[in-house]
């Protein structure tokens, strides 16, 4: 049996999802263009009232993924400030992730299955065990971020179906 690697189950399929991420962004800004309204307005579109807008959604989403890559490398996380207004600003936030996570190495990441990692939450902490935070935390956070931003855009009018969600039809 052949096992899969901590770098190949995390880094590869973290930029296919923010790659996937800005072109439903692409889809929305274009939609907003096309029917001749600002399209910075869909940047605080929210699902349900008690949800958060789309910009934090796309926030989190690349946090999410760079802070949880790093953190299986044992390396400090790059910060992004949480200050886009704008498309082209959620665009650059994208590719700053996507080229963070490209600067990876699998040797980096490979064998963080047992690594330690804490994340602090005020004055609680959660304590996991590499694989755990990836399986069990990293992904169920950064794919609901990204569906619900997906959602948003939906919600909205955007003419979006599944492959553009799972990046079948982008060229890449």
């Amino acid at each position: 049996m052949t096992t899969i690697s901590m770098y190949t189950a995390s880094v590869p399929g973290f930029i296919q999802g923010l790659q996937n991420l800005a072109h439903v962004l692409r889809k929305g800004e274009a939609h907003a263009q096309a029917h001749e309204y600002a399209p910075e307005a869909l940047l605080q579109a929210r699902l349900a009232p008690d949800m958060l807008p789309l910009v934090r959604q796309v926030q989190i989403a690349t946090d999410m993924v760079k802070n949880g890559a790093a953190r299986l490398a044992g390396i400090e996380p790059p910060a992004f400030a949480d200050d886009e207004t704008d498309f082209a600003q959620l665009y650059a936030r994208l590719d700053r992730a996507i080229a963070f996570l490209r600067s990876l190495s699998p040797e980096q990441v490979d064998g963080s299955e047992a690594r330690d990692i804490q994340l602090k939450f005020g004055p609680r902490t959660l304590e996991f065990k590499g694989q755990d935070y990836l399986v069990g935390f990293v992904y169920p956070n950064f794919y609901f971020h990204a569906s619900i931003a997906y959602a948003v855009l939906r919600k909205s009018g955007v003419r979006l179906g599944k492959l553009d969600y799972m990046g079948a039809d982008i060229e890449r």
